[in-house]
């Protein structure tokens, strides 16, 4: 059996619309590992602007996901206020196995009621829902847990959530899910001459940053 890995973070709206197509678009015969990291912390390691920091993209953004989500029928309202801090949601995850149910359970909480997510009775309750005592998300292990799969993922090269971590290659994003598929399909994909072209393409110009 073949292992993904599926790195994420709750406070994205595209992790949850792909938790929903995991099933949809791999084969049967994968063992997907759910990896809950903190997405700030790719954004600080590679220097990037998140899509919330952005005014006219947070908006953009929002609105997209919104329009998304209504076409495919997915149940879905944005939470209070976003960005949030997602922290307590992560641990209290790994704290659950970082299983499929648990992560359900916690997306949904969040991504389909318009709930305040720095309310900690939110915490509270997904923690009963998963039969968990609230003080779980402190625990040293759960901690170290989340700083280990960041770090595993900034290793892997992983710039984004959600992003699929299959023999060493990338498929980022929700639309990345059809890539990874026909990748498992045909390992050879990313073999032809055009491919390997484009993994040593050279850049013609860098921006310069101001100042």
């Amino acid at each position: 059996m073949r292992r993904l890995d599926w790195y994420f973070d709750f406070i994205s709206p595209y992790a949850y619309f792909a938790l929903l197509k995991l099933d949809e678009l791999l084969p049967s015969g994968v063992d997907i590992r759910l990896r809950p990291l903190l997405f700030a912390g790719l954004l600080n390691h590679h220097g990037q602007k998140g899509p919330a920091e952005i005014a006219t993209k947070r908006i953009w953004t929002y609105q997209s996901c919104a329009w998304t989500a209504a076409q495919a029928g997915i149940p879905f309202r944005f939470p209070a206020a976003h960005p949030f801090n997602p922290v307590a949601y992560l641990r209290l995850c790994l704290a659950a196995g970082a299983t499929r149910a648990a992560t359900r359970t916690i997306f949904d909480a969040l991504w389909t009621r318009g709930a305040d997510p720095a309310d900690p009775a939110l915490v509270a309750e997904l923690a009963e829902r998963l039969d968990l005592p609230l003080a779980a998300i402190g625990a040293p292990a759960v901690k170290q847990q989340l700083r280990s799969n960041g770090d595993d993922a900034i290793k892997a090269g992983v710039f984004g959530v959600p992003t699929l971590v299959i023999d060493d290659q990338l498929f980022w994003g929700v639309d990345g899910m059809a890539f990874a598929a026909a990748y498992l399909a045909d390992p050879t994909l990313l073999a032809s001459a055009e491919m390997r072209r484009l993994a040593s393409l050279p850049a013609a110009a860098t921006r310069v940053p101001p100042g």
